[in-house]
C-alpha cells in the first residue's frame, strides 16, 4: 500500500497554493494569443489599401500565423516537457511580443507576413505551456474547473477579437491592432517570472530532433493543403501534392516514433480508448464550431444583409454563452458526477444548435440566436471535459505533449470544418444555379445576374446551400460525439474493472 500511495501522490500532486492567481496569469497570456487569431480579419481593407497588398499577400498575412503555429505545436509541447514549461512560457511571451512590435511597425507585406510567422511560433509555445501548467498546478478535484476556465478564455478571445479590432481601427492606424498585444505580453512576462513554478519531465529524455522536424513539416503541409483547398480547388495539383507530402511525412513521423527509445509523441497513447475517444470528440467540436462560424459569417452578411461589424456582434452570443456557463462551473460539477454522458450531452447540444441555425436562421436572426445559444451550451459542456480526458490519459510528465496534441487537433478540426462544410455549400449552390456565370461565388453570381428575379433565385440557392452544409455539420458532430462517448465509456469501465481487481489483490 505505501508504494501505491506514493505513486498516486506523484500522479495527483496537491494543488499549488497560488494556483488560482497563476491561472489568471496563464489566462492573460492565452487571451493575448487568441485575440490575434480573429483581430486581423477586420483590418483586411486597411492592409490592402495602406500596404498595397494583393489578395495573395492578405491570405498569407492571415495564414502565416495559423500555419506556423499548427506546424510547431507538438514540437513546442515536447520542448516544454524537456526544458521546462515556465521557460517555454516566457520564451513564447517574448517571441509573441517582439513579433507584435515588428508587425505593428511593418512597412511592407513581406515584413508583416514574416512577423506573423514569428508570432505563430510564440503562440504555439503559449498554447501548449498554458494548458500543461494548468495540469501541473491543480489536483484532480479542481482540474476540470480550471480547464473549464481555460476553455472560457478561448471563447472570450473569439468573441472580443473582432470588436477590439473594430474599435482600434476606428481610432488608430492598422498597426495598433498588433501593438495592443505588447502590454499584455509584458505584464505576462513579469507575472510568469514571479508566480509560475518551473516544471518539466524528470526523466530528461534526449531530444527527438528528427521527430520534431518531421512533425513540423508534416503538420504544416497538411494544414496548408486544407487552407489552400477552397482557393486552388481540391483536385488541383498544388493541393494534392501538398496534401500527399504532408501525409507521407506524417507517416514517416509515426514510423520513426514507434522505433526510437525516447519518442516525442508516444504512439502507444493511441491504444488508450479514453485518449482516442477524447481525440475524436475534440476534432469534431472544432470541426462543428469552425465550420459553422465560417458559414454563419456569410449567412449574416450575404443572406440577412448585415455589415461586417454587425455580423461579428451577432455571432458573439455563441462565445458569450460558453463564457457564462463555464464561469458558473456547470461543466466542472457535472463531469465528476456524470462522466461520459456530459460529453455526449454537450456534443448533442452542439449538433442541435447547428440544426437550429440551419432550419430556423434563414428568415431572420431570432432562430439563429437560439441556435447559437444552444451551440454555446454544448461547447461549454463538451470542450473542458474532452480536454481533461486528453490530459488525464497522458502521464503528467508528458503534459506539454498532451497540450500540443489538443492544440493540433483544434487547428485541424477548424480547418477541416471550413474546408468540408464550405465544399458542401459550394457544391449545393453550384448545383442549384448551374447556368449562372460565377456561381461558385455569391457576389460574382449576383453581379452576373440579369434581373431582380434571377438575383433572388441566386440568393435563395445560396441560402439553401448554407442550410444543407449546416445540417451536414450537425450530423457529423452528432455521430462523432456518440462515437466518442462510446469509446470513453468503454475506457471508464476498463479502468474501473482494473481498479476493482487491484483492490481485491491488495
Amino acid at each position: 500500500m505505501p508504494a501505491t500511495a506514493a505513486a498516486q501522490e506523484r500522479l495527483t500532486p496537491p494543488g499549488h497554493p497560488q494556483r488560482w492567481m497563476i491561472l489568471g496569469v496563464i489566462c492573460l497570456a492565452q487571451l493575448t494569443v487568441l485575440l490575434d487569431n480573429t483581430v486581423l480579419n477586420v483590418a483586411i481593407p486597411s492592409l490592402t489599401r495602406e500596404l498595397d497588398a494583393s489578395t495573395a499577400d492578405v491570405q498569407w498575412m492571415i495564414n502565416a500565423y495559423s500555419l506556423v503555429q499548427s506546424g510547431v505545436l507538438l514540437t513546442a509541447g515536447s520542448s516544454a516537457d524537456r526544458y521546462g514549461r515556465k521557460k517555454m512560457l516566457l520564451a513564447g511571451l517574448a517571441l509573441f511580443g517582439i513579433g507584435s512590435l515588428v508587425a505593428g511597425l511593418a512597412q511592407s507585406s513581406a515584413q508583416l507576413i514574416a512577423a506573423r510567422a514569428g508570432m505563430g511560433i510564440g503562440g504555439a509555445l503559449l498554447i501548449t505551456t498554458t494548458l500543461a501548467v494548468v495540469v501541473q498546478i491543480f489536483d484532480d478535484a479542481e482540474r476540470v474547473k480550471a480547464i473549464g476556465i481555460w476553455s472560457t478564455v478561448n471563447s472570450l478571445g473569439f468573441a472580443v477579437g473582432p470588436l477590439i479590432g473594430g474599435i482600434m481601427l476606428d481610432h488608430f492606424w492598422w498597426g495598433a491592432i498588433f501593438l495592443v498585444n505588447i502590454p499584455g505580453a509584458v505584464i505576462g512576462l513579469v507575472a510568469v517570472a514571479r508566480l509560475v513554478p518551473e516544471s518539466k519531465n524528470p526523466r530528461g529524455d534526449r531530444p527527438d530532433l528528427l521527430g520534431a522536424l518531421l512533425s513540423t513539416i508534416g503538420m504544416a503541409a497538411v494544414v496548408y493543403a486544407i487552407i489552400s483547398g477552397p482557393g486552388h480547388g481540391w483536385t488541383s495539383g498544388h493541393v494534392l501534392l501538398t496534401a500527399f507530402t504532408g501525409v507521407a511525412v506524417l507517416t514517416g513521423f509515426v514510423l520513426w516514433e514507434l522505433h526510437i527509445p525516447y519518442p516525442m509523441l508516444d504512439m502507444h497513447f493511441f491504444r488508450n480508448q479514453k485518449f482516442i475517444g477524447a481525440v475524436a470528440g475534440a476534432i469534431l467540436v472544432a470541426f462543428g464550431m469552425g465550420g459553422s462560424l465560417f458559414l454563419l459569417t456569410q449567412q449574416l452578411q450575404f443572406v440577412l444583409g448585415y455589415e461586417p461589424l454587425e455580423a461579428g456582434l451577432r455571432t458573439a452570443p455563441l462565445a458569450l454563452s460558453v463564457v457564462a456557463l463555464n464561469l458558473t462551473g456547470l461543466g466542472a460539477r457535472l463531469v465528476p458526477r456524470l462522466g461520459t454522458p456530459t460529453i455526449a450531452a454537450g456534443m448533442s447540444l452542439l449538433a442541435a444548435g447547428l440544426a437550429a441555425v440551419a432550419l430556423l436562421g434563414g428568415n431572420g436572426y431570432g432562430g439563429m440566436l437560439l441556435g447559437l445559444v444552444v451551440m454555446g451550451a454544448g461547447i461549454a459542456l463538451a470542450m473542458p471535459a474532452m480536454a481533461n480526458a486528453i490530459m488525464s490519459a497522458i502521464p503528467p510528465e508528458k503534459a506539454g505533449v498532451g497540450a500540443g496534441v489538443n492544440g493540433t487537433l483544434a487547428e485541424c478540426g477548424n480547418g477541416l470544418g471550413v474546408a468540408v462544410l464550405g465544399a458542401v455549400l459550394n457544391s449545393r449552390f453550384a448545383a442549384l444555379v448551374p447556368a449562372v456565370v460565377g456561381a461558385a461565388s455569391l457576389p460574382a453570381a449576383v453581379a452576373a445576374a440579369t434581373g431582380d428575379g434571377e438575383r433572388q433565385r441566386i440568393t435563395d440557392a445560396f441560402a439553401s446551400g448554407l442550410e444543407t452544409s449546416q445540417l451536414v455539420g450537425a450530423v457529423a458532430v452528432l455521430a462523432g460525439g456518440l462515437l466518442a462517448a462510446v469509446l470513453l465509456r468503454r475506457a471508464e469501465r476498463a479502468e474501473s474493472a482494473q481498479a476493482d481487481s487491484a483492490a481485491v489483490a491488495a
